[in-house]
C-alpha cells in the first residue's frame, strides 16, 4: 500500500510555435508540449498543477471565439479534444471530482484553460496573479483568456502570498516565481521513492533560457524574472530537478516517460 505522492505527467495542448515567442532573440519553429501534472496525495486525493488548454480550443471554429480571431493559429496550437485535461483524467481512470485541489503555477490561457472542469475544487493561487488577471496590462495581457475563469467567481479560491508548505507535511511547497507574470509559483513535490522535483512551470518556458537568463516576449517583469531565475537555482544547487511545462527534453525524459514517478 502507498504512503507517499506520485505523479504523473500529461499534454493538455501541445504548440506548434515560433521559437522567438517563447525566448526573446530565438529563431525557428519548435513543437513543445503543455504540461498539466496530476498528483496523487494519500491523505488529500487528486491534486492538479495546471489546467493545459480550454478544450474550445480544439475546434478550430470554437477558438476563434474563444481565444479570439487568429490566437490558435498564432501559437500553432494542435490539440485534440482528447487532449484537454478532462479527458486525460478519464483516460487514466479518474472522475473530475477526484481532483480536489488544483495549484495554479499563473492565469495564462495554456495554464488555466481546463478550470470550468474543476467547480467544487479548492484553487490554489498567489493572490496578486488571480487579482493581475482580472485586469492585466495590456501587452503581458494578450496571454490571459478571461473566458477561462470569467465563470469562476463562485469557486473555491485559496489566496496565497508568498511560499508555503500547502498542507504542512512536506509534499508540495508552493515558491513564489514572479516575473513571468505578476504571481507565478513553482512547486516542490516531494515524491515516494524518489525524493523532491520542482515543478518550474514557466519560470521559464525552456532551459535553453532558464540556463542563459534569456526573458520572453510576454513577460511582465524581466528584472523580477531574473531574480527568481536564481530562486530556481538555488533549489537546483540543492540536488532538486527542475521540470519546466513546456521543454520537450523535460516532458519526455519524466520519469518512466510521463507515467507514475515513485
Amino acid at each position: 500500500m502507498r504512503t507517499g505522492v506520485r505523479v504523473t505527467v500529461v499534454d493538455s495542448g501541445r504548440l506548434d510555435i515560433n521559437k522567438g515567442i517563447l525566448m526573446t532573440g530565438a529563431e525557428g519553429k519548435i513543437t513543445v508540449p503543455t504540461s498539466v501534472w496530476i498528483i496523487e496525495h494519500p491523505h488529500k486525493g487528486v491534486i492538479l498543477f495546471d489546467t493545459g488548454v480550454n478544450y474550445n480550443v480544439a475546434d478550430p471554429e470554437a477558438a476563434e471565439k474563444y481565444w479570439g480571431p487568429g490566437k490558435r493559429d498564432a501559437l500553432g496550437c494542435s490539440m485534440t479534444r482528447d487532449e484537454a485535461i478532462d479527458r486525460q483524467l478519464m483516460k487514466l481512470g479518474y472522475k473530475l471530482d477526484d481532483v480536489k485541489y488544483v495549484i495554479l503555477s499563473h492565469l495564462h490561457l495554456d495554464h488555466a484553460g481546463g478550470m470550468c472542469h474543476f467547480p467544487n475544487a479548492t484553487f490554489v493561487v498567489q493572490k496578486s496573479e488571480l487579482r493581475y488577471a482580472w485586469w492585466p496590462d495590456s501587452w503581458p495581457g494578450i496571454v490571459y483568456c478571461y473566458n477561462d475563469y470569467k465563470d469562476t467567481r463562485g469557486y473555491n479560491f485559496l489566496q496565497i502570498e508568498g511560499d508555503i508548505d500547502l498542507f504542512q507535511d512536506g509534499s508540495i511547497k508552493l515558491i513564489k516565481t514572479p516575473g513571468h507574470t505578476p504571481g507565478h509559483q513553482a512547486a516542490i513535490v516531494r515524491l515516494e521513492n524518489r525524493g523532491p522535483i520542482c515543478l518550474g512551470a514557466d519560470v521559464a518556458h525552456l532551459k535553453e533560457a532558464y540556463t542563459n537568463l534569456a526573458p520572453m516576449p510576454y513577460d511582465w517583469n524581466t528584472e523580477i524574472l531574473t531574480n527568481s531565475y536564481m530562486k530556481v537555482r538555488a533549489i537546483e544547487n540543492a540536488g532538486i530537478p527542475i521540470y519546466l511545462s513546456h521543454e520537450p527534453k523535460d516532458f519526455h525524459e519524466f520519469p518512466n516517460n510521463g507515467n507514475w514517478a515513485d
